[in-house]
């Protein structure tokens, strides 16, 4: 995403003894209600940002997207290490991105990878453009998402577009999985279970069988996908569901397209999504083991105030749904109950500028791309 718009630096005041409401459109930003909450909200703990380290790699790719921390050391990995996959290329063609780059906590960065043509018969439809969605299994497998781009940073005529690429623990291309139901796959999330993983997958796209244009607007889907890991194996993608459905997308010339984008599973098993284009977030409950889809809007947590065309989501140490808005570089804090209890600004003027985002690990800050400067930037607590 580049930079669209300036905004003047907002910090949040809490509203003493109000209980505001923040279910609607429209709605202010309000503080904990009594006997609500006792601690301090997880983004009044942090300190300012600090950059940790560029993230553009040797070949020049700019844009970085996608966020995901090492859990364990194997192949180039190293525990505690932060990949961040880049969007543009070189010139800054969005959707163009091959590389992932990983950064240690003291800011030493190298080319974790740099993606090419899919082996054998597997494909990826478009092409490759490296988007938010990225994760990383056990076994030091890194799967990423692909949105390609056509000539001149067009969006992609092939339909679906994209994939998923699965990589090796030291940055090779092991396979990619491709199916209906991943059509621009711009975020994602995953749950580790004992024999394999899910992954939750934000859709970009989504177009009629058979039209090769792609239209200004539409609708999207979230997608559950269910991996079987078997140790000395490669992960096998068993099957898709569609959890969620009828979420907006439309294209932009600044961002390349605005669509649902963060996800994230809290422990309880309900799924958060960010939806750009509807400022709002919106809960899949029981995401997991649902069968069927919610349509988007139908249970709706928190909308307008403080949010401002949410991207990237995360989960605080507290248990907050921690959002990170494409409009002015603010992040906010929703509780599950939907109360907005905190903004900070992370990037001043930040339009653009945020996406990705992770809890460090112990919980001790926030770990964030800034589009703005190209870099890994971290919010510790104080």
């Amino acid at each position: 995403m580049r930079r669209i718009a300036r905004t003047t630096r907002l910090w949040f005041m809490a509203l003493l003894g109000a209980a505001v409401t923040v279910g609607t459109l429209g709605a202010v930003a309000g503080a904990s209600v009594a006997g609500e909450r006792s601690d301090a909200p997880f983004l009044e703990t942090l300190g300012k940002p600090m950059q940790v380290s560029s993230t553009v790699p040797l070949n020049g790719d700019v844009n970085p997207y996608g966020v995901a921390i090492v859990p364990d050391t194997i192949g180039t990995l190293v525990k505690g290490d932060t990949l961040v996959s880049n969007f543009n290329d070189k010139a800054n063609v969005q959707g163009t991105g091959t590389t992932i780059v990983e950064v240690s906590p003291a800011g030493a960065e190298q080319t974790f990878a740099t993606v090419g043509t899919p082996p054998g018969s597997d494909t990826c439809p478009g092409g490759i453009g490296l988007t938010t969605a990225l994760s990383i299994l056990p076994g030091g497998w890194v799967v990423v998402g692909s949105l390609p781009t056509g000539a001149g940073g067009n969006l992609p005529s092939a339909n679906p577009a994209g994939c998923l690429i699965v990589l090796t623990s030291t940055g090779g291309v092991a396979e990619t999985w491709s199916t209906t139901d991943i059509n621009g796959p711009w975020d994602m999330t995953a749950q580790v279970t004992p024999t394999g993983a899910y992954l939750f997958v934000a859709n970009a796209l989504s177009r009629s069988v058979g039209v090769q244009k792609t239209p200004p607007v539409g609708v999207c889907t979230v997608v559950r996908i269910d991996v079987s890991l078997v140790a000395g194996q490669m992960p096998r993608m068993l099957s898709s569901t569609v959890v969620g459905s009828h979420f907006v997308w439309r294209a932009n010339k600044a961002a390349l397209i605005q669509s649902p984008t963060g996800v994230v599973l809290a422990k309880n098993g309900t799924l958060y999504v960010a939806e750009t284009v509807n400022n709002r977030i919106t809960k899949i409950p029981d995401a997991i083991t649902r069968s069927t889809a919610i349509a988007s809007g139908t249970d709706t947590i928190s909308s307008g105030g403080a949010l401002n065309g949410p991207l990237g989501l995360t989960i605080a140490p507290d248990g907050d749904i921690v959002a990170f808005n494409g409009n002015d570089g603010n992040a906010v804090e929703v509780s599950p109950q939907g109360r907005q209890v905190a903004k900070v600004t992370l990037v001043a003027h930040g339009a653009g500028d945020l996406f990705g985002a992770a809890v460090e690990p112990a919980g001790r800050g926030i770990l964030f791309v800034n589009d703005g400067t190209n870099a890994l930037d971290l919010a510790s607590v104080r």
